[in-house]
């Protein structure tokens, strides 16, 4: 046995339509020491969901490194509707007397930490839409989407699972930090698309006609201290003493052998 550490990231949902609520991160996982044996393990990459035209966005598509399962991010809500549940929840559309955002349904399987916020609930008032939660800030009622996770194990400090912005004639529409995409500005104006491969959450459209982003799709990115063990799987890279396995489609990470040497030890200091 060896350990490894291991980053799951689900599609982020997509943004609704007309006066709308931003799609919700997709829900993160980060365990730090993982145990692997030899064999084979799937990988899945979630997809994000669709933006929606006239309608609330679709909830983004889970992602999993074996048992540990990242939630797709909920669904924006169009006009008068909540926002859908997901791995951080989407944001409320618009509605005279207020709507709430969707909840969070990450979990923390086996040892992981699971990242995952509420998206904003619908002030009642203009400008005052929900946006998407982000896998560490909640969204909230008229502001920015909520923030994604940050980590290092890729090699380089990135941030993942922002929320999408919001959908209006003004107002701060800004996707949240992690890939969140950013609400339309102006009747008619569509909302961005969360980043690929960051799960990040569509922003909302701003009018009857304007379709709100889709959500990116997520990641699973699995990183060893190098020569502990021998695998294959996804794009491989190394930094410093790291080797690193890029998953951004499916796939398998297989494990073929382990060094007699290898100690968790090193899981427990860095």
């Amino acid at each position: 046995m060896s350990q490894v550490k291991v980053l799951v990231v689900a599609g982020g949902g997509g943004g609704g339509s007309n006066e709308a609520g931003g799609g919700g991160g997709g829900g993160t996982l980060y365990h730090a020491g993982y145990t692997v044996t030899t064999g084979p393990y799937t990988i899945v990459v979630g997809a994000g969901g669709a933006g929606a035209g006239s309608a609330s966005g679709v909830t983004g598509s889970d992602s999993s490194f074996g048992t540990l399962v990242g939630k797709g991010g909920g669904g924006g809500g169009k006009h008068d509707t909540a926002g859908s549940t997901g791995g951080s929840g989407g944001g409320s559309g618009y509605t005279s007397g207020g709507a709430a955002g969707g909840t969070s349904n990450q979990t923390s399987p086996e040892g992981s930490t699971g990242y995952g916020s509420a998206g904003g609930a619908d002030g009642g008032g203009s400008d005052q839409s929900g946006s998407g939660g982000g896998a560490t800030a909640a969204g909230s009622s008229g502001g920015a989407g909520g923030a994604g996770f940050t980590t290092s194990i890729s090699g380089s400090s990135v941030i993942y699972a922002g929320g999408g912005g919001i959908g209006w004639n003004s107002g701060n529409t800004a996707g949240g930090a992690g890939g969140g995409g950013a609400g339309g500005t102006g009747s008619g104006t569509p909302g961005a698309a969360g980043t690929t491969n960051r799960g990040g959450g569509g922003g909302a459209g701003a009018g009857a006609s304007a379709a709100g982003g889709n959500g990116g799709s997520g990641i699973v990115i699995v990183s060893y201290l190098t020569g502990v063990l021998d695998a294959t799987g996804g794009t491989i890279t190394t930094s410093g003493a790291e080797t690193i396995h890029t998953f951004t489609t499916g796939g398998t990470f297989t494990v073929s052998l382990i060094s007699s040497s290898s100690s968790s030890s090193y899981f427990l200091l860095f």
